[in-house]
């Protein structure tokens, strides 16, 4: 078998990841390295013992690149592999895939006319146990899936509003499309396609003109409902992902690290109710999801296929993720038809402007207030300080 030869365009913390997935593969081989900031690509490359390219249209020209990691900040991932997939490479990209579902779509018709495969970067559909309770819901172990709860955040670190991710222009929006995307996927794929989005977005804490709180509500057109609640403001990691049925429930909680360690709950509902039966599966470790997630786009390409948590996964998500800004915008709820990649090719012209966030003007006002707060608390401060010191004998 020959190994895949692969280039990462981002040398960044999820690039590197990738690159130790790669290594960590039989069936493919790391060749070169680039990103903007070029004492970054030679030291990344360095490490693995590959080569960085002057840019991106260098790696994209190597005859012995047959397929591209995209892991670059979120305004340059869908231009990046649209350039891959018409150079007839192969493409794992990053969510949330694109800005716009519009270029998602583009995206997936480029695949499809070059005759390649595109992956959206969904790595918690490979965690164990999501994956686990996965296999259970569709074995019918908690009977009709009624409903899903997902809770999940982090609480930002110092110098987070001053981040790339705080800036519309690059990152298209903010925590419903940095976490709360992967959610959304998982919504998708343990209930299908919503018809329904509703959705209140706020900016609670941080000063910047993009959301650090997301709460949404979908409904399928069967009736199910997933709630999410995507947080910049949850001061201590959680993942928490709840799926309730009419014989029991499934619970995963953690994702290792930071968010504690990964664990399944499988709830049984007693036939004369009271209290439920319990079984818990505690997952230790390392992280597995990058080689996991690796492993099923390598396996894709060879076998020719859709894979899991595939291009068309990355678009559908899209389009969840501007319901639900256009829920937030216009205060009602959204209705979702399906979807295909059959319109006419999408022109990027019309979607060169990052998202129009909710109630802009005045987050952008609060904003405002609140670095203006910041300056007067850092001044005062400066001042007493200073009197203290003088009043020193």
């Amino acid at each position: 078998m020959t190994p895949l030869g692969v280039g990462i365009i981002g040398a960044g913390k999820i690039g590197a990841k990738r690159a130790q997935a790669i290594a960590g593969s039989a069936g493919a081989r790391l060749v070169a390295i680039t990103d903007s900031d070029a004492v970054r690509a030679a030291a990344m490359a360095h490490e693995f013992g590959v080569i960085a390219t002057a840019g991106v249209d260098e790696l994209i020209a190597r005859r012995d690149v047959d397929a591209v990691v995209v892991a670059t900040p979120h305004r340059w991932l869908a231009p990046v592999a649209l350039a891959a997939l018409h150079a007839k490479k192969h493409a794992l990209v990053e969510k949330p895939l694109a800005i716009h579902a519009a270029a998602a779509e583009e995206l997936v018709k480029a695949a499809r006319s070059a005759g390649r495969v595109l992956k959206t970067g969904f790595n918690h559909r490979c965690h164990l146990a999501v994956a686990e309770a996965r296999a259970l819901a569709n074995a019918g172990r908690i009977g009709r899936l009624m409903h899903i709860r997902c809770r999940y955040g982090h609480g930002g670190r110092k110098g987070y509003a001053d981040e790339w991710r705080a800036n519309p222009v690059e990152s298209g929006g903010g925590e419903l499309l940095d976490q709360g995307i992967h959610a959304l996927d998982l919504f998708r794929w343990f209930l299908g396609e919503f018809t329904e989005v509703y959705a209140a977005l706020t900016r609670a804490f941080w000063a910047m003109p993009v959301e650090d709180n997301a709460f949404c509500t979908l409904r399928t057109a069967a009736g199910q409902v997933a709630q999410l609640h995507a947080s910049w403001t949850q001061w201590k990691n959680i993942f928490s992902f709840e799926v309730f049925g009419d014989r029991g429930y499934l619970l995963v909680e953690g994702l290792g690290g930071n968010y504690g360690q990964e664990r399944l709950v499988v709830g049984h509902r007693p036939a004369e109710f009271g209290a439920p039966e319990e079984e818990i599966k505690l997952f230790g470790g390392a992280d597995a999801s990058w080689s996991a997630e690796w492993a099923e786009f390598e396996s894709a390409i060879r076998e020719q296929r859709e894979p899991q948590g595939s291009g068309q996964d990355g678009w559908q998500a899209l389009r969840l993720v501007e319901a639900a800004y256009t829920s937030e915008r216009e205060g009602r709820v959204v209705k979702l038809g399906s979807a295909t990649a059959e319109p006419e090719t999408f022109q990027g012209e019309e979607h060169e402007q990052p998202y129009e966030q909710p109630h802009q003007r005045q987050h952008e006002q609060r904003a405002e207030q609140l670095i203006a707060e910041r300056r007067v608390r850092r001044e005062v401060s400066g001042r007493s300080a200073g009197d203290r010191r003088a009043a020193r004998p």
